[in-house]
């Protein structure tokens, strides 16, 4: 080992910067934590489990930031060579003392903001069903990282001891750190957008609501924060991975402080923006307590002067009381941040304490948390809380209390026209191209993993198969339940929510090139495309004039197709790089795709999108002539016709899956010389183009009529696709795609023609089908491993085959043709 000492040389360090922004972080959270104090014990004179929380979370980010000031002073931030030999000890206590502190703080801060959020509403339960399983994923899983950072290395003392024995082994802490980021994001995210729906729901003057909005929204800088920091993680653990390279010594026997991982320099700045973290994480938490010390010392900074307090009171919060109406209710002098006081009417009983009550405070009159976040001018009051308000001020004497309502009810998707259905389906045509991406880079990506982590192909099919894994189990358990009780546009939020926290799961398992956690990964984001595809699929078909159902759906399809084209070539071409790091380089493309989805949720989640209720649907389904109340065996036709389509969507996946999953090894078959992204990208173009023209040919033939067609088109290729080497069977391979395209659609609108109320039930029974996409790819597989990749097209022409029935039943029973064959409303 080099002789460490510094000497009279000069030597790189970063310790400078390290310390004196790790100390103005601190210094402004404790600012912040005195002026919060202040509020809450000097003004308010109300404290909260959340202020306990927040003392405990400034004294954990104490302990943190001090234990890297700390390691500065004794070679944090320099390069092993110029760390004094004398200094080793102090600095790997300092680090470990770090690494242990750095979670539970995060869990303090987190926990402190979320019990405050609590307070906040007593009648919204989603929001506090929400927030409750935030705060329990923040604190099991802040224990668990915890716990692994105690025991980072075996024995303990191997973390932080002079001496260590040769028997020690050490998970690298750069690691953890990494694999604990998706957590961080996902509860940072959580933390900033729970509230929001309530307060942009709420109706205050526009300055007071951007305020409101503003104050909790200060949580992003935390994300923005938590995101640089793993800038720097990345940067350290591609150090890291380089220099095993280059010494040829594997990172597991190695102390994380030796000489050839240089922790102490390349690590420095991954320590200090997890100390601004924690920091701003308390600042940030901070802000929505210290209202009442503005409003106290700078009232004008939180009153919208444009507006009388008369006005705002009667007419701009939507409290519509007599006795408001009157003057009852007098505002304190201004520089009082309390709530108004209640003049007494005639009868009334005690009616402060119910206004107090009514704001979410106590019966005494104690401030709640809706009073301490706003001004005497700012006050708002629910529907049902104004109506609380209004029985018990006038001890039942008042006439009910009605709030403003809007009587103009959106019309139903079934009711459209087809300009009125532009819009919704343009909106919903993204998510399409959404999940098709996500399609093809997964497909990408698992192979990019087979590479580097060194998988057999079963396991690559295993890969596959969680994903479609994902398919079959989410719609049957909470994708139904978000579907019957929400609606359409909530299946789009939880979907996207859902599928961002999949690919964040990436992360950990791209680390630690982990197959475990990346099947995870698939799962998770099958289960959010499936709560996608569950809702988007009868929205498309359902949304505008009946007859154009399957063109409007196929569509939609040939723009997830599009997707399907884009993916594939923009990983492999752009994203990817032949080294050992190349996952790490591909984790910001899956924080890219999260972020995105997670603000594509959010803008779902506003924009407005029509519904229909099971009442419109079964109505809707009335005014088309169709029998679809007619028996055969003493079984509804339309049960029999769903079944068969169900069925028929499982073999279609199944078939379409196989081919996808043994393309590669198909190409390199028939034509060696063949790269198979490319032409699978051909193919996919293929299929895309034939989504298209069935949308166009749509208006003239009958749908059962093209199913049919297009079924027999891949069993003949599928067969001729068996035999041969060259450009033939790539030809014939292409020709495959092409007929594959339109069935998924042309399956899913007419099977859930004439059903009605039960058009939800029959997509979720649709949308599960689609898991036959993790049980004929495995059975390829085997075929495959038993003779030849070609051979294995045999289980393509047998799913396929078997799916025909239900072209078959269609074309062939009156009963059925008459259901599913194009009709117009008979009142249009």
């Amino acid at each position: 080992m080099a002789n460490k000492t510094s000497g009279d040389r000069d030597f790189a360090s970063r310790g400078p910067v390290v310390l004196g922004v790790t100390t103005a972080t601190l210094v402004c959270a404790t600012v912040f934590v005195v002026l919060r104090l202040i509020s809450r014990f000097g003004i308010v004179q109300r404290v909260g489990w959340d202020d306990h929380f927040i003392i405990l979370a400034w004294l954990l980010a104490f302990g943190t930031s001090f234990s890297i000031c700390y390691g500065t002073s004794v070679g944090l931030g320099r390069h092993e060579v110029d760390v004094p030999a004398d200094w080793d000890s102090a600095l790997k206590k300092s680090e470990y003392i770090f690494s242990v502190l750095y979670n539970p703080a995060l869990m303090a801060t987190k926990t402190s903001i979320l019990i405050f959020y609590l307070t906040l509403s007593k009648t919204q339960k989603i929001f506090r069903r929400a927030t409750i399983a935030t705060l329990a994923v923040v604190n099991i899983g802040g224990l668990a990282l915890t716990l692994l950072n105690v025991v980072q290395c075996r024995p303990v003392g191997a973390a932080f001891d002079e001496t260590i024995p040769e028997t020690a082994t050490c998970t690298d802490i750069i690691t953890i750190y990494l694999s604990s980021a998706p957590l961080n994001i996902i509860t940072d995210l959580a933390i900033l957008f729970l509230p929001m729906p309530i307060l942009t729901s709420m109706r205050l003057p526009k300055k007071q609501k951007i305020i409101l909005v503003v104050t909790f929204g200060f949580g992003i800088f935390v994300a923005v924060v938590d995101v640089v920091r793993i800038a720097y993680l990345q940067s350290a653990a591609r150090t890291h991975l380089r220099s095993v390279e280059d010494k040829s010594k594997p990172s597991g026997n190695a102390s994380r402080n030796s000489d050839t991982n240089d922790f102490s320099y390349y690590a420095s700045y991954s320590l200090m923006f997890s100390a601004i973290e924690v920091n701003v994480g308390i600042m940030c938490a901070c802000v929505p307590a210290m209202k009442p010390l503005v409003s106290r010392f700078m009232p004008h900074l939180l009153r919208d002067t444009s507006q009388t307090e008369k006005t705002v009171l009667t007419t701009g919060s939507g409290l519509n009381h007599p006795d408001l109406a009157n003057g009852n209710l007098q505002p304190p002098s201004q520089d009082l941040p309390t709530r108004p006081t209640l003049v007494a009417a005639p009868g009334a009983a005690n009616p402060e304490a119910a206004l107090g009550t009514a704001l979410g405070g106590n019966a005494d009159g104690a401030m709640g948390m809706m009073d301490f976040l706003t001004t005497p001018d700012m006050i708002e009051l629910p529907c049902e809380r104004a109506n609380t308000y209004a029985t018990a001020a006038t001890a039942g004497s008042a006439p009910p209390f009605f709030d403003f309502v809007n009587f103009n009810k959106k019309k139903s998707i079934v009711d459209m026209t087809t300009k009125e259905c532009i819009y919704p389906v343009m909106m919903v045509t993204v998510l399409f191209f959404v999940w098709g991406f996500a399609y093809g880079l997964l497909d990408t990506l698992n192979a990019q993993f087979q590479t580097v982590a060194h998988m057999s192909s079963a396991q690559f099919i295993g890969l596959h198969s969680a994903y479609y894994g994902g398919y079959f189990l989410g719609p049957l358990t909470f994708g139904r339940l978000v579907f019957q009780y929400w609606g359409f546009k909530a299946c789009y939020t939880v979907g996207l929510v859902i599928y961002a926290c999949g690919t964040l799961v990436f992360w950990p398992s791209a680390v630690l090139t982990s197959f475990p956690a990346f099947f995870i990964s698939n799962f998770i984001v099958g289960l959010g495309l499936s709560t996608l595809e569950i809702s988007a699929n009868p929205f498309i078909t359902l949304c505008g004039p009946p007859e154009w159902a399957e063109v409007r759906l196929n569509l939609s399809q040939g723009f997830q197709a599009i997707g399907t084209v884009v993916s594939p070539i923009l990983a492999k071409k752009v994203l990817f790089k032949a080294s050992a790091d190349s996952l790490i380089d591909v984790q910001w493309t899956y924080l890219g795709l999260s972020l995105f989805n997670f603000a594509l949720a959010i803008v779902y989640f506003y924009i407005p999108l029509p519904e229909a209720t099971d009442d419109e649907l079964e109505a809707a389904a009335q005014r088309i002539n169709t029998p679809n109340t007619e028996k055969l065996f003493n079984v509804k036709v339309i049960w029999i016709t769903l079944g068969l389509g169900v069925f028929s969507q499982l073999c279609y996946v199944g078939g379409q899956e196989s081919i996808s999953t043994t393309f590669a090894a198909y190409v390199a078959r028939i034509y060696p010389g063949l790269s198979s992204v490319n032409h699978q990208a051909i193919g996919h173009t293929a299929f895309a183009l034939s989504r298209f023209l069935t949308a166009g040919a749509s208006l003239w033939i009958k749908p059962r009529y093209q199913l049919l067609f297009f079924y027999v088109g891949a069993i003949v290729f599928a067969a001729a696709s068996m035999n041969g080497h060259g450009t033939t069977p790539a030809a014939l391979v292409i020709m495959l795609f092409f007929f594959e395209g339109p069935i998924f659609s042309l399956i899913f609108a007419q099977s859930i023609h004439g059903l009605g109320k039960n058009a939800k039930l029959a997509s979720v029974l649709l949308t599960s089908a689609i898991g036959g996409g993790a049980v004929f790819p495995p059975i390829a597989y085997g075929a495959m491993k038993a003779k030849n990749v070609q051979y294995a097209y045999c289980v393509v022409m047998a799913a396929f085959a078997a799916g025909t029935l239900f072209p078959i039943w269609l074309n062939l029973s009156p009963l059925a043709k008459a259901i599913v064959d194009p009709k117009k409303y008979e009142d249009h």
